[in-house]
Parts: structure tokens; C-alpha cells; sequence
């Protein structure tokens, strides 16, 4: 991850937030970095929590949420931001899977590519077991916009669906029809996990029930 932002080509700023890890772990590549801010926390407190601290960090007007293990196309910050009008809370773009032999295959999310108004995401979205509406990873939004949502919830996985739904409900935004992020597919993986599969369904459905609550509630509040 870090070695994709020393390739971007607009500034950036980074939180690497430690659930609770040693920082003297941090490469000094890394550590060294001005650009590069490292927040540790003193004990594990699962991803959601940790990247909710982290987002109280944050000093930029836009902000991305990325796991270390995945990395950002060269352009992807720059293109997102020379996209961004005054009227938009975000803008998104395709992951790709970066596979175990470094092929990438391009995952396009059910929102299709354009325009999208406030509450219109989650409607791709119609079941909790359906695919996710939209790549979290590949959301650049305003930080006020991510704050107002809520940060990442509460989940003790899946927690940047609740994000993802709650960014796009706030705020219309535009997806753009290229690949930004890579998830990089390796055997370490939360996803990998033996436990994984026990909460992703009740995770999702947390998740899936707080973004048509909010598109419900706006929609109605503008028909009133």
C-alpha cells in the first residue's frame, strides 16, 4: 500500500492505524515518512473501532480507507479527485483482485458506471446475500461527509459496508467506469478465515438494513 502512494500524482497524507501491534513493526521506509502519520493503539479493538479512531486523524478534506495488504492503481487518487464538482460527496471506481501470480481481475460492482443521487447505491443492493452495491476500497469522499455517516459502524467485520452505504445514502457521487484499488487475494486474508463465513450474513444484513432505512427516511422527508 504505501509503495502504491509514493506513486500517486497528486499529495497525499496516510493514518496507518495498529490495532494494537508493536509500532517498532513499521518498516522504516514508513515510519520515516513525513506523509505518513502512525497511530497505535494500545490494544486490539477490530477493524471497525481502529479505523473509526484513525478517521479522527484525518486532516484533508478527502479521505480513502485502505487495508496495508492492497495497493491503488498510479492514478487513482488523481483521476477521482479531477472528478470531484462541488456538487459531489464522492467518487468511486472498480477494484480488481490481484491475484497469488500478479494478474488482476476487474470486479465491476452491480451500481453501474455514472451519476448516482443521494440513496441510489443501495438500491443495487436489494438482498443482504446479494453482492455488495459498490467497493468500499474504492470510495474517495469529503471526511466531513464519511464523519457524518458514521465512520465505518460497528461490525466486527464487514464493517466498510456500513460506510459504503452510508457515504453514498448521504450524498450523490459518481462511480467511474476504471479500476482504482487491487484487493490482493493471499491466504492471510480476514476473508480466508476458518470463522469468517459464521457473521458475514448477519454483518450484511446489519449493514443492508441501515442503508435502505436511510435512502427510506430521505425519500420520504423530500416527498413531505
Amino acid at each position: 500500500m504505501h509503495a502504491s502512494l509514493t506513486r500517486q500524482t497528486v499529495p497525499w497524507e496516510a493514518v496507518l492505524v495498529l490495532d494494537g501491534a508493536d509500532p517498532g513493526r513499521v518498516p522504516g521506509t514508513i515510519a520515516n515518512d513525513p506523509r505518513v502519520r502512525v497511530l497505535a493503539l494500545p490494544r486490539p479493538v477490530g477493524a471497525a473501532c481502529a479505523r473509526n479512531l484513525g478517521l479522527n486523524e484525518v486532516q484533508t478534506e478527502f479521505v480513502n480507507w485502505a487495508d496495508d495488504d492492497d495497493a491503488f492503481h498510479d492514478w487513482s487518487l488523481g483521476v477521482r479527485l479531477a472528478a470531484f464538482t462541488d456538487r459531489l460527496g464522492w467518487v468511486a471506481g472498480y477494484s480488481e483482485d490481484w491475484l497469488p501470480d500478479g494478474t488482476t481481475r476487474r470486479w465491476e460492482c452491480p451500481a453501474p458506471p455514472g451519476f448516482h443521487d443521494a440513496g441510489d447505491v443501495v438500491t443495487y443492493w436489494p438482498l443482504p446475500q446479494d453482492t455488495i452495491p459498490i467497493g468500499p476500497t474504492t470510495i474517495l469522499a469529503r471526511t466531513r461527509l464519511v464523519r457524518a455517516a458514521g465512520g465505518m459502524g460497528g461490525l466486527v467485520q464487514g464493517e466498510d459496508y456500513m460506510a459504503a452505504v452510508g457515504v453514498t445514502a448521504l450524498a450523490p457521487g459518481v462511480l467511474l467506469p476504471l479500476p482504482v484499488y487491487k484487493y490482493r487475494k493471499h491466504e492471510g486474508q480476514m476473508t480466508q478465515g476458518a470463522a469468517y463465513d459464521d457473521l458475514e450474513l448477519a454483518a450484511r444484513r446489519h449493514a443492508h438494513a441501515f442503508g435502505h432505512a436511510l435512502r427510506t427516511t430521505f425519500v420520504a422527508a423530500r416527498a413531505a
